[in-house]
Parts: C-alpha cells; sequence; structure tokens
C-alpha cells in the first residue's frame, strides 16, 4: 500500500537493517552501556541496547493500539534510506492525554518498563505518558518516547509531525516517521556528531 508518495520499501529497509544489526552484535561481548550511555560520536550502535533490537514488534503494537505516534531518531533515518545502524527507537507524539491509553497499550503489550528523564522509575499507565518525554526498554527496542511539550528550541515539531509520512507494509502495518528534511532539521539542531554526520548523508539520499 502506498501513503505520501511512499512504497513499503522503508520498511523493507528497516527490516535488512535489523538483519546487519543481529550480525554486528551477535558476537559481540556486554559493554554494561544502555542507549542512554552511547558516545555522540559512534551512536547507539555500540551500546548494549543494539543487542537483539528490532523495533518492529513495537511499531506493530503500537499500530494495532491505534497510537498515532512518529518515528524520529536514525530509525527514521534508516526509513529514508540510512546505512547507519542503530541501537535505539525514538519516537514522538503530540501528547493529546486521549492518546495516552493506546500508548501505554501498546508498550504493555511488548513488556516495557519505563523510566522518567532523570532515570527514576515510572509506573506503566496512560498517567506516564502525559510526562514530556519517557524512556523505555523492552525485550527487543529500547529508547524515547517524546511530546511535542519537550523543549525543543525554534524546531516547530508540531509541524514536523503534523506532515509526517506513513507507509504500510503487506501485513497491513503502518508506520508514520518524519520526513527528511524535517529529520535533517532536527539533526543540526542537536549538533552532536553523529546528528551531523547523518544529516549530511541523507542530504545526498
Amino acid at each position: 500500500m502506498l501513503h505520501d508518495g511512499m512504497t513499503e520499501g522503508p520498511l523493507a529497509a528497516l527490516r535488512e537493517a535489523v538483519e546487519r544489526t543481529r550480525a554486528v552484535t551477535r558476537d559481540r561481548p556486554p559493554t554494561g552501556l544502555g542507549h542512554d550511555d552511547a558516545d555522540d560520536n559512534a551512536g547507539t550502535i555500540d551500546t548494549d541496547s543494539a543487542r537483539d533490537f528490532d523495533p518492529l514488534p513495537l511499531l506493530t503494537a503500537l499500530h494495532e493500539a491505534g497510537a498515532r505516534v512518529a518515528v524520529i531518531g536514525q530509525v527514521a533515518g534508516i526509513l529514508h534510506g540510512s546505512r547507519e545502524l542503530t541501537g535505539d527507537l525514538d519516537l514522538l507524539w503530540d501528547g493529546d492525554p486521549a492518546q495516552a491509553e493506546a500508548l501505554a497499550e501498546a508498550f504493555t503489550a511488548v513488556g516495557a518498563e519505563l523510566v522518567d528523564d532523570d532515570g527514576r522509575p515510572v509506573p506503566l499507565t496512560p498517567q506516564a505518558f502525559l510526562l514530556p518525554k519517557v524512556q523505555f526498554e523492552s525485550c527487543n527496542a529500547s529508547g524515547d518516547c517524546c511530546t511535542v511539550a519537550l523543549p525543543w528550541g525554534t524546531l516547530p515539531v508540531r509541524e514536523f509531525l503534523d506532515r509526517a509520512l506513513t507507509v504500510s507494509g503487506p501485513d497491513g502495518l503502518e508506520v508514520r516517521y518524519l520526513r527528511r528534511e524535517d529529520l535533517i532539521a532536527m539533526r543540526r539542531e542537536v549538533g552532536r556528531p553523529k546528528d551531523l554526520r547523518r544529516a549530511e548523508e541523507l542530504e545526498r539520499l
């Protein structure tokens, strides 16, 4: 199924990246580092979060729960054709309390655990998702679930969210993700070495 001029190719690229990540991390000894400890140059591929990384179970659970979220970060980059691997999944949603129950349902379905931005455990309830950001960890994916209320500097993230692309797979899975130009703007605003490198790659695609 085609949405916004996109084919299901982005999901095939994501599945292929998951397989490459498994190959890279299969025999690698544990580092003791999680996604929040990632080096600003290498990124989360060098952390334990990359071991068994597969964002598709959570993305499927979010779709089935009817949660309207968009993928940001390097998973979105991969959906646009980036070849650089990652070990975390970052999500953006509008913060509407009416969506919180669907988010809690999806994260519960994958057995996720939540912490706040200071690393304190947060019960997995709809109220948890009313925070500007929660960090999550599940068997296959960890990362950040952010709202537009998080300080984003000068970035018009609500506009980014409103115009996000959607891709559908043959199994009916739908995934929303930021447009390439919006992802580039977000990368350049953050400005870490890995962000600038990935922004340059996206500009070449």
